[in-house]
């Protein structure tokens, strides 16, 4: 893994220690680390993707409005904070690495450094329950 700053190593370690996904990515929209929960339900482990350039993890897990329409990049959460470096949060649904459809609720944030610095993005989310 290339060196981080301690804002992204942290994060990692609380991702680590979490039972809910997170994806981690850095201020190029790489994703440079998912945790077991994420991995369970995207169906691959983070061993075998390795880092995955935000081109491929934005479009690879088929993100779906209610009406199985197609939802861009540019509408996701974690790429709207990204481009704007604000929270985000959306629910929709993924066809998972396996096939499998999910609805998910997603939680996005900036990873701001000390020196008011933007250094990457956290993606947090879960499995949506229908009300």
């Amino acid at each position: 893994m290339p060196s981080y700053e301690i804002e992204i190593i942290l994060n990692r370690q609380l991702a680590d220690c979490l039972s809910i996904p997170v994806f981690i990515t850095d201020t190029m929209g790489n994703l440079i680390f998912y945790n077991e929960p994420a991995e369970d339900l995207l169906g691959k482990r983070f061993d075998e993707t390795g880092e995955v350039p935000v081109e491929m993890w934005s479009t690879i897990f088929e993100p779906m409005d209610e009406f199985s329409k197609r939802i861009p990049p540019e509408d996701l959460p974690l790429v709207k904070t990204l481009k704007n470096c604000f929270p985000y949060h959306k629910t929709f649904w993924i066809k998972s690495l396996l096939g499998k459809i999910e609805k998910i609720s997603l939680t996005s944030y900036p990873i701001i450094g000390r020196e008011n610095k933007f250094l990457g993005a956290v993606a947090i989310f879960w499995k949506a329950q229908d009300e």
